[in-house]
């Protein structure tokens, strides 16, 4: 599992004073960025050498996030095939599980357009942080 803690900004609040719905795709993403590395270690964004592209995301949202607490995002790896994986996320705040989702990446070779298996050593690294999910009806 990778955790990193996110500080609400201010402008992520809705007029109903919650944490609005659409910052938890970002803050998922800045979940993501330790399973960005075992791809890319020096995380070089040019797409050269970028191998990953979403190709699907969820959100369950179960309970209010506000702006007065920090919330804690925590990153498992719930699936690995041949040429994708899915991350699930949970945010948390002040002990309380507020979202959970997952996140379809593939490995993907953006200049011939194509999938690409995932390297044995990476899937090795991604089932270091492997969570069995129950399934889903």
């Amino acid at each position: 599992m990778f955790t990193i803690k996110v500080t609400p900004r201010f402008g992520d609040v809705d007029g109903l004073g919650h944490i609005n719905n659409v910052v938890l795709g970002n803050w998922f993403e800045l979940g993501r960025n330790p399973v960005f590395r075992l791809f890319e270690p020096n995380l070089n964004l040019s797409y050269d050498t970028w191998t990953l592209i979403m190709a699907h995301t969820d959100f369950d949202f179960l309970d209010e996030l506000f702006y007065q607490y920090d919330v804690e995002i925590r990153t498992y790896v719930s699936r690995i095939g041949t040429k994708s994986f899915t991350t699930y996320h949970e945010a948390w705040q002040e002990g309380r599980l507020c979202v959970k989702g997952e996140a379809v990446a593939v490995h993907y070779d953006f200049k011939n357009k194509v999938t690409m298996p995932i390297p044995e050593h990476i899937k090795k690294q991604l089932l270091e942080h492997f969570i069995e999910l129950p399934e889903k009806k």
